[in-house]
């Protein structure tokens, strides 16, 4: 009875440590939470379009209002788009009723800084606003610039250090790269994506610059 007894615990015991062991797995395959928008392109195709866009001189801002592209809106539930955004973008994120978040952290690729508090991090416009306007956008319907200042589809939206986010302001990368040198070759590749599917113009020093930091990818 004594050796019968032993069989049926070392059974329980292997069941137990084969249970702990799929536990184990699973929690390792949990998906992490994206650190990047989607859409953005190879290098190939990157380079591609690139080619196919028009180069032009920077238009007006003449009539230009952050309020001409309406942002943020409601996406889903109470979510706008930047709540929405800071959830892909996050590690651990939870939001109360409102979608307000209370807790996660925040990866700038951008700087390389992690926060904590959500109030520390923005929602960049790879493409700003302003140098979506002086590209072509002026000449746009209000219902079609909401659509671009809340683009999810595309790599237009990241969740980034604040202080990084406004020094870059509505620069172009003829003037304003991450600081993160590792982070420029993605930082060109979306904001060609993003200026190709939106057919807008670029300048010929912005160009330039694009084409020097797909040289570095």
């Amino acid at each position: 009875m004594a050796e019968f007894g032993s069989t049926i615990r070392r059974r329980s015991l292997s069941a137990a440590l084969t249970l702990l062991t799929c536990v184990v797995a699973t929690v390792g395959l949990a998906p992490a939470a994206s650190a990047t928008p989607p859409g953005i392109p190879s290098l190939t195709t990157a380079r591609s379009e690139l080619s196919a866009l028009t180069v032009a001189a920077q238009g007006s801002l003449s009539g230009y209002s952050r309020d001409r592209f309406p942002h943020w809106i409601i996406i889903s539930g109470t979510c706008d788009t930047r709540e929405t955004v800071l959830k892909r973008d996050g590690t651990g994120v939870t939001v109360n009723s409102s979608c307000t978040p209370t807790a996660g952290s925040w990866y700038s690729p951008y700087d390389g800084a992690t926060w904590t508090q959500a109030s520390d991090v923005d929602i960049d416009h790879v493409v700003p606003l302003a140098e979506a306007w002086r590209s072509g956008a002026s000449s746009w319907t209000d219902s079609k610039r909401q659509s671009y200042a809340n683009d999810l589809t595309d790599p237009q939206l990241i969740a980034v250090t604040d202080n990084v986010n406004e020094s870059k302001g509505d620069q172009d990368p003829s003037t304003w790269q991450p600081p993160r040198t590792a982070y420029r070759c993605t930082y060109a590749k979306m904001w060609i994506q993003v200026k190709y599917k939106w057919s807008l113009t670029l300048q010929s020093t912005e160009k330039s610059a694009l084409q020097t930091m797909l040289n570095g990818c």
